[in-house]
């Protein structure tokens, strides 16, 4: 979220930034809400002055009777207050809600273009990338190995969900097992169990609301509201939400496993086959709060513990620094991080890391105080690392053998108990 007066303070800046990434801010609408905020403010404050004086003088001095008409007009003009505290409340809530849709800023070092295929290529990593091949596509893979059930799934909960089982069920508790290990042993998270299902509060905190509310799974009961997750990033960040922070807890670093709940709205067609587009899949999540001076430290640090996971893992990847077009909306610079699918010929989003800025803290109330007293803004950052069912594809696609088996990296054996997968979903 945006402070409104910083917003009208960089007026044609800010418009010029939003319009990198395709959002056309109108700065004049934004400054006539803003006017009618204060006016009606002003208002509200006028008449609580004018209702005071009024008052006083109903009492009267003594031995006197307030008349009639005194009193009227005293309540007449109680009227207007309450009148006047609905309009101030209304053009509140009107500036706020206009302020809440409008995305973060993009850093100017963030390149130019509106789609992935403008992404930047910073750097690879793993092995190198093999040929293309339409065989080792992981829906095949898991088919033929017994460790998918995609039919079952289908009768279950209809289209794009997923079903593993024996084996294939065992890799995915492993994968989360390994990453959480990972996280917390060897980079400083500490792990957190979250409930699934938060507020609407929570989640306007991380910007998911109100922009984009019909591409959430809500459970209404009663007159209670709630959401499933679509990212452990909203009840991870939200965690000190309103809580005192001092600079020298800084930097916190969170981590959880959840399962992930999604519309996939406007992904009709892509990725039906297979794993890699689900309305319910696990993932192991990061979050860091920090001081906005060190937020970009931050997120070089974020990408390169993901990228550890995959280095671990033997994946074949590559690191992309998105186009500002192309950011999610509480995001000013954001680096995906893409895994070789030989199955589909293509690399593959596996990972986001993603610098907020301020602007997820300013929408969820997330203060520190500094050295010298003073209240600021915390800077919020956050990271997949990694999916269990895209990395799962990965590990399958990468690791397939032309005698139909496939071979998992050796970190995963302590916690499969399995080095190799053979057809038909048998172990060794």
């Amino acid at each position: 979220m945006h402070d409104v007066r910083d917003l009208i303070a960089e007026g044609p800046d800010a418009v010029r930034r939003l319009a990198r990434r395709g959002h056309a801010l109108d700065l004049g609408a934004l400054q006539e809400l803003r006017r009618r905020r204060t006016t009606a403010q002003q208002r509200v404050e006028h008449l609580r002055s004018e209702q005071k004086t009024r008052s006083r003088m109903l009492g009267g001095a003594r031995g006197q009777t307030p008349s009639d008409t005194d009193r009227e007009a005293v309540r007449a003009l109680r009227g207007e207050v309450q009148q006047a505290e609905e309009a101030a409340r209304t053009a509140s809530r009107e500036l706020a809600d206009a302020l809440l849709r409008i995305p973060n800023l993009p850093l100017d070092s963030v390149p130019e273009g509106r789609t992935e295929k403008e992404a930047v290529e910073i750097r690879r990593g793993g092995p190198p990338p093999g040929e293309p091949d339409p065989a080792r596509h992981h829906a095949d893979l898991g088919r033929r190995l017994g460790i998918f059930e995609s039919e079952r799934a289908a009768r279950l909960s209809g289209s794009r969900f997923h079903v593993s089982r024996g084996a294939g069920a065992r890799l995915e508790r492993a994968l989360a097992s390994y990453l959480l290990d990972l996280h917390t042993g060897r980079h400083g998270y500490t792990e957190y169990a979250l409930p699934y299902l938060v507020t609407r509060d929570t989640m306007t905190g991380t910007g998911q609301l109100p922009k984009f509310e019909e591409e959430l799974f809500a459970t209404r009961v009663g007159d209670r509201e709630l959401f499933l997750v679509p990212t452990a990033e909203v009840p991870l960040t939200n965690l000190v939400a309103g809580e005192p922070l001092h600079a020298d807890e800084l930097p916190l670093a969170f981590t959880a496993h959840t399962p992930c709940f999604r519309s996939e709205a406007g992904s009709y067609g892509r990725d039906t086959r297979g794993v890699l587009r689900l309305h319910q899949f696990e993932k192991v999540e990061l979050v860091r709060i920090c001081t906005p001076e060190t937020a970009q430290a931050e997120l070089e640090l974020m990408v390169r513990q993901a990228e550890t996971c995959l280095e671990q893992l033997g994946l074949s990847y590559r690191v992309m620094l998105l186009p500002a077009g192309d950011l999610g909306f509480s995001a000013r610079m954001t680096y995906d991080l893409e895994v070789w699918l030989p199955g589909s010929g293509a690399f593959r989003e596996i990972s986001s890391v993603s610098d907020c800025g301020t602007f997820q803290a300013r929408r969820a109330g997330i203060h520190y105080r500094t050295g010298d007293g003073r209240k600021a803004l915390a800077a919020t950052l956050n990271g997949s690392a990694l999916p269990i069912g895209r990395t799962v594809a990965a590990l399958l696609e990468q690791g397939a053998r032309p005698d139909g088996s496939v071979i998992l990296p050796d970190v995963l054996v302590p916690y499969t108990g399995f080095r190799e997968i053979l057809p038909g979903g048998t172990t060794r």
